[in-house]
């Protein structure tokens, strides 16, 4: 029997690889997956795969303070109410302790809360490149989804990182979120309908590609799915069957035997895989991650430009499994296997001081009748506590010599700037870029 697999990918500090010398870390992009849920919908709830329908694994969740403002209270002034949120069930029934469906579960807030305090171990004790206590809110950046698993994710992320005792009165960090339409931490088809149709469109031909890889399984597991077959389009899908067993092994609640069998779960994960990110196009690309690496590009541009002027120096985002599939695919560097609970993608922006410190004397002389041209700058990506070399870096001058996890920011923007649309809502009509 295989073992299970684990629920998270919490960040190794210890692996985490120092740059060569002559690098400078300026700025760091984190985007996180949340930490455990509930999973998003019923599925072999009965026998006899008899897993929960009601997962009981949320009571800390339970307890929260809303933020009021009252009658008699000053302008500007409000109080908080201590309150308990509590499931209730068609049938009127309660526990204090039931999450809803996708809820962040108290394992999830526990994964994330250790998530923040690796990053100030590695940030702030190891690397010195954050302060021990925040002083300037505009070093810090968080934004979320408008999901209720990522804000609370993110909630527990900036607790680890940055907790009230280091925090000065003057510079409580913000929570930032979007509305709908201009979300960019994700594929969102929500807000653009030709993303939609082709989204659905490679669905139906994964349907098509990969549905006889999964007949061999029927005589498996059929029996825990009311007899129906496993299929990508299946009731339920095959994407919904391997959501509920990664939560249900996330939380250590014991599944039928079969699915704890590397070869199935393998199989099932390899075709979920293949309708949600293989094969895709350009067009898609930019649609589904082009605006998201837009920002992290200009963003890494202006630290460059401006150095200590711009004093952002760490910007988390709270996001899904999808985002970083989908970044790790727009960047051919996707390893195919769908993203556990609290991975995370990193870039890290460096500066090159090694330029500067060599230069001659003659250099130094001339230098005032030059343009000036500043140190060059490098991103490293991380994914899954590994350096990633992009591919679209990969020739001679775009990258460091000898390292070419280090790709330099001007190829890297080269890459965004190509992927960025130019005009998101006319290239979101149905026709796409061809009605232009």
């Amino acid at each position: 029997m295989a073992e299970s697999p684990k629920s998270h990918s919490p960040l190794d500090i210890g692996k985490y690889p120092m740059p060569p010398s002559g690098l400078e870390l300026e700025q760091v992009h984190i985007y996180v997956r949340h930490g455990e849920r509930t999973p998003v919908g019923v599925r072999l709830a009965g026998p006899p795969a008899n897993l929960p329908e009601h997962w009981m694994m949320c009571k800390t969740a339970r307890r929260f303070q809303a933020s009021v403002n009252a009658p008699g209270i000053g302008s500007g002034m409000d109080e908080f109410q201590q309150s308990r949120r509590i499931v209730e069930r068609a049938d009127g029934t309660h526990n204090e302790s039931q999450c809803l469906l996708g809820e962040l579960t108290d394992l999830g807030r526990k994964s994330t809360y250790s998530f923040g305090t690796s990053l100030r171990e590695l940030y702030v004790d190891r690397l010195g490149f954050l302060p021990d206590s925040l002083q300037n809110a505009e070093a810090v950046y968080f934004r979320t989804t408008n999901v209720p698993r990522t804000t609370e994710s993110l909630q527990q992320i900036v607790h680890g990182l940055y907790p009230s005792s280091k925090c000065h009165p003057e510079a409580i960090p913000s929570i930032f979120v979007r509305n709908g339409r201009d979300e960019n931490l994700l594929g969102n088809a929500g807000s653009c309908k030709r993303l939609e149709i082709l989204l659905i469109g490679f669905a139906q031909a994964a349907a098509s590609a990969y549905n006889h890889t999964l007949e061999p399984l029927d005589k498996k597991i059929s029996r825990y799915i009311d007899g129906h077959p496993v299929r990508i389009d299946g009731k339920p899908r095959a994407s919904g069957i391997l959501d509920t067993i990664r939560a249900a092994t996330a939380h250590n609640i014991r599944v039928p035997p079969e699915f704890e069998e590397k070869g199935v779960i393998d199989i099932i994960e390899k075709a979920v895989v293949a309708e949600w990110f293989a094969d895709k196009t350009e067009e898609v690309r930019r649609l589904g991650m082009g605006r998201l690496l837009d920002d992290l590009s200009t963003k890494m541009q202006h630290k460059a430009v401006h150095g200590d002027k711009d004093p952002l120096k760490i910007l988390v985002h709270s996001t899904h499994d999808t985002a970083l599939a989908g970044l790790a695919s727009t960047l051919d560097v996707f390893d195919d296997k769908w993203p556990q609970f609290t991975s995370s993608i990193t870039f890290e922006l460096f500066k090159s001081t090694s330029v500067k410190n060599g230069l001659s004397i003659f250099n130094t002389l001339m230098s005032p009748f030059r343009s000036k041209a500043g140190p060059e700058h490098y991103i490293r990506m991380r994914y899954q506590n590994k350096n990633m070399i992009l591919p679209l870096c990969a020739e001679e001058g775009k990258h460091l010599p000898g390292s070419p996890e280090f790709c330099t920011l001007t190829a890297f923007r080269e890459r965004a700037k190509e992927l960025t649309p130019v005009d998101f809502v006319s290239e979101c009509a149905p026709a796409g870029r061809s009605s232009l």
